[in-house]
């Protein structure tokens, strides 16, 4: 696949490259797993600082108005060092649902803090007994004189600890809905957890909590259709995020093959070795070809780019566990030592793989469409 970024894109590769090598290496991940929020402050000002967290939104909003090309070279950065700020939580999950279904007032009063890092949204829809992937609910919403009584239970709410605000979803009489909630309103009470990739998680137990009418996103009963968007722009980003941790885990392993030495030379050498390195290469330009097409159909007709999008997410989900496998093999034991960055990495794109819809569910997808490019019988 031929593509070439233009001069604002190659700037800003350039830049958030820089900014992640610079100062947020693998000792700084490590402190900031170790603290009671499992990420950090400063790194997170950081982003803020560099304008990363105004990227997807409208300039009239404070964004800079990027698209899935502009998302797609950050989070491959934050990918390479292995981030676990709330970027993808807060900027691209939650804030995905203000974009596509947030009132002008709704954006006005949350997305300024959000782009000057001082405000965790988190989106609060997986719950327990249901499908991972799914845009079923049965967290309720029932309706009042001066709004709505949320009642429910979330689990693997991301950055949930964090939050200062949920985005739930909850079942109305007209379908699925979405919320703005509090996360220190009466009757919110949030379990904070890690993910097996050390990622903050969080359940979360609405139980009677009472908000205005105004914290409906969007009509009653338009959830299902705003998350269906959303889930797609944001496999995109998981997408080139894992790309970003397999380009890290494949240059760590070359660098190991060249000076790790047995029987008085460079296991590189091996012919056997190679041969796996260059399918970690394989595996890794395939991902990288797929991130490009998933960024890039962002902005193309629903059916064609659900198909994409699903591809992409098939072949990043076999790839990164090619190259993790290959990677944590060639190293041996260190391979899988909590010293060590390649089984962080491992780690993660497992955890990216089970993101909304594994390798099965988006092959299943694909099948129910016909392929990528179905042909007319």
């Amino acid at each position: 696949m031929d593509f070439d970024l233009n001069d604002e894109q190659k700037m800003l590769q350039e830049t958030v490259t820089r900014f992640v090598a610079e100062t947020y290496d693998f000792q700084k991940r490590e402190h900031a797993l170790k603290t009671p929020e499992g990420w950090s402050r400063e790194a997170y000002a950081g982003l803020a600082e560099m304008g990363l967290l105004a990227l997807p939104f409208a300039e009239e909003e404070g964004g800079f108005g990027g698209g899935g090309v502009e998302m797609m070279i950050v989070m491959e950065a934050l990918g390479r060092g292995l981030m676990v700020e709330p970027y993808f939580a807060t900027v691209v999950l939650a804030g995905g649902v203000l974009r596509h279904g947030a009132s002008a007032e709704q954006r006005a009063d949350i997305v300024p803090g959000i782009v000057a890092g001082e405000h965790i949204l988190a989106l609060a829809h997986s719950e327990a007994g249901l499908p991972r992937h799914t845009l079923m609910a049965r967290a309720t919403a029932s309706s009042t004189d001066d709004g709505w009584t949320l009642d429910g239970r979330k689990i693997a709410v991301i950055h949930g600890q964090s939050a200062d605000t949920f985005v739930v979803s909850a079942m109305t009489e007209a379908g699925l809905s979405l919320f703005l909630v509090d996360a220190a309103a009466d009757g919110v009470t949030v379990e904070g957890k890690r993910g097996y990739d050390g990622v903050p998680v969080a359940t979360v137990a609405f139980a009677g909590v009472n908000v205005a009418k105004e914290a409906l996103i969007g009509s009653p009963g338009q959830g299902e259709d705003i998350l269906s968007r959303v889930f797609e722009e944001a496999t995109a980003a998981l997408v080139a995020e894992s790309v970003g941790a397999m380009v890290e885990t494949f240059d760590v392993t070359v660098d190991y093959l060249k000076t790790r030495q047995q029987f008085g030379i460079a296991i590189g050498s091996f012919q056997a070795l190679q041969h796996r390195a260059v399918e970690m290469l394989m595996q890794l330009e395939l991902s990288r070809s797929m991130s490009i097409l998933a960024a890039l159909s962002l902005d193309i007709d629903a059916d064609q780019r659900s198909r994409n999008i699903s591809a992409a997410k098939a072949q990043i989900g076999k790839s990164g566990r090619i190259i993790g496998q290959e990677a944590v093999q060639m190293h041996g034991a260190i391979g899988i030592t909590a010293e060590y960055k390649v089984g962080h990495a491992f780690k993660r794109l497992t955890a990216i793989d089970a993101l909304l819809g594994d390798r099965d569910w988006h092959l299943a997808r694909l099948v129910e469409k016909r392929g990528v490019y179905p042909v007319a019988a």
